[in-house]
């Protein structure tokens, strides 16, 4: 995806010009963001929308629930959406009787599986097709063993078309809101979000206040960088304009806060509000394509959530900004500018000592290994002789090894090979 996403950008020359003016866009539309707002609530009330305000997840779950069952709603298809994922909103609706289908492909997979996403775009990026098969064929009813990528990708159309067809409202994210026209743009490459959007009678789009561009003409500069970074497309497959309701139908916008205006206050981190979610952050972070998406424990993971998690609980995820090597790879590739290292840095000097103390201990510990060579060399060696004897089921009951392969172990130290090999 890296790879994809330097030869998508080495492609245009004025790929440069386009970050510089994406970063501009987004730092106006920030310093500016209540006024944008009240703009986008205008021309949305004009054009036929229903505009809620939600203070946080538990009011926008409230404020969608309610929507629904006013409706008699009982079958909804959802298009992908991180706020929906940071809301836990699919878990609200069906602890009381709501179906919600995941329409996108990857996000239908992991909620088949029970399990978050564990990327931005790419949500069952950390699956094998041989586990999706065997997923497929227990809930779908596929035949045992297929794992063609295509044959599978058909399996789920059918199931899915059908969930179209029997859904009564249609629940989507936003990529942009423009404060001009009060109209929604939805890029997907699916087409499932169009699906979900015309053919029940009830839209519900749920956005966060941050989504925001001044005017139309804004939107070409972003729709230029968002498919490049995320996937090294030229642009998404679909790009959907919503200008109100379809005709019989109704549509409802609910732009949520959640702790946006917190961060919006804070000089140091508000530009982490910038972000378009795209993805290039994970897919160039060595931190992240070595532990995977669901280590980190947050809606958005990769260098943009260790920012957004410990800033919004930094109870919780306070070691999130220190598992990153600072590399600067982040900043290099973000579309619109974002100084990620920057910022996990601010927060690594707030939140120091709050720390679990089992990571400090071991942080502690193995710096006094290190700066002592012949205590490193016998620690690893019992560490080996440790992990040699363990049985298979004391590493599956880990939370690291619950889902990842035990690695073999190699039958000398670097050390040791060094030494054999007679420096």
């Amino acid at each position: 995806m890296r790879a994809r996403r330097d030869a998508a950008a080495a492609a245009l020359p004025e790929w440069e010009r386009l970050r510089e003016r994406a970063a501009a866009i987004r730092r106006h539309t920030l310093a500016n963001l209540g006024a944008y707002l009240e703009e986008f609530e205008r021309n949305a009330t004009r054009l036929g929308a229903h505009v809620h305000w939600a203070r946080d997840a538990a009011e926008h779950n409230a404020i969608v629930e309610g929507i629904l069952r006013e409706r008699g709603v009982r079958r909804a298809v959802k298009s992908k959406s991180m706020l929906t994922e940071e809301c836990g909103l699919n878990a609200h609706l069906e602890a009381r009787g709501i179906e919600v289908v995941d329409t996108d492909l990857g996000e239908r997979i992991v909620q088949l599986r029970r399990e978050p996403p564990s990327h931005i775009v790419l949500p069952a990026v950390h699956l094998r097709r041989q586990e999706v098969g065997a997923l497929f064929h227990e809930h779908l009813g596929s035949a045992a063993g297929l794992d063609d990528p295509a044959e599978l990708a058909e399996v789920a159309r059918r199931a899915l078309r059908a969930a179209f067809l029997g859904a009564q409202a249609g629940l989507t994210g936003v990529n942009f809101a423009l404060a001009e026209s009060g109209g929604l743009v939805i890029c997907t490459n699916e087409g499932n979000a169009d699906l979900g959007m015309t053919l029940p009678p009830l839209h519900v789009a749920c956005l966060g206040i941050e989504k925001l561009l001044p005017r139309a003409a804004d939107l070409a500069v972003f729709l230029r960088l968002l498919a490049r970074s995320a996937t090294g497309q030229a642009i998404t497959a679909y790009s959907s304009h919503v200008h109100g309701p379809r005709p019989g139908g109704e549509l409802h916008v609910v732009l949520v806060d959640n702790g946006r205006s917190a961060l919006l206050a804070d000089a140091e981190l508000r530009g982490a509000l910038a972000c378009i979610r795209c993805g290039a952050c994970l897919n160039t972070c060595p931190v992240y394509r070595r532990s995977g998406g669901h280590s980190y424990a947050t809606p958005v993971a990769g260098p943009i959530g260790s920012v957004l998690g410990a800033a919004r609980e930094p109870e919780r995820h306070a070691s999130l900004p220190f598992a990153c090597s600072l590399c600067g790879s982040c900043r290099e590739v973000c579309p619109v500018r974002i100084d990620l290292p920057l910022q996990l840095v601010a927060l690594r000097g707030r939140l120091r000592g709050r720390e679990r103390t089992p990571r400090r201990l071991a942080l502690r510990l193995a710096a006094a290994a290190m700066a002592r060579p012949a205590l490193f060399e016998g620690a690893a060696r019992l560490a080996r002789g440790l992990l040699a004897v363990l049985p298979e089921s004391w590493w599956r009951r880990t939370p690291w090894g619950r889902g990842r392969a035990r690695p073999p172990l190699p039958r000398r130290s670097f050390r040791e090979e060094w030494r054999r090999r007679g420096r």
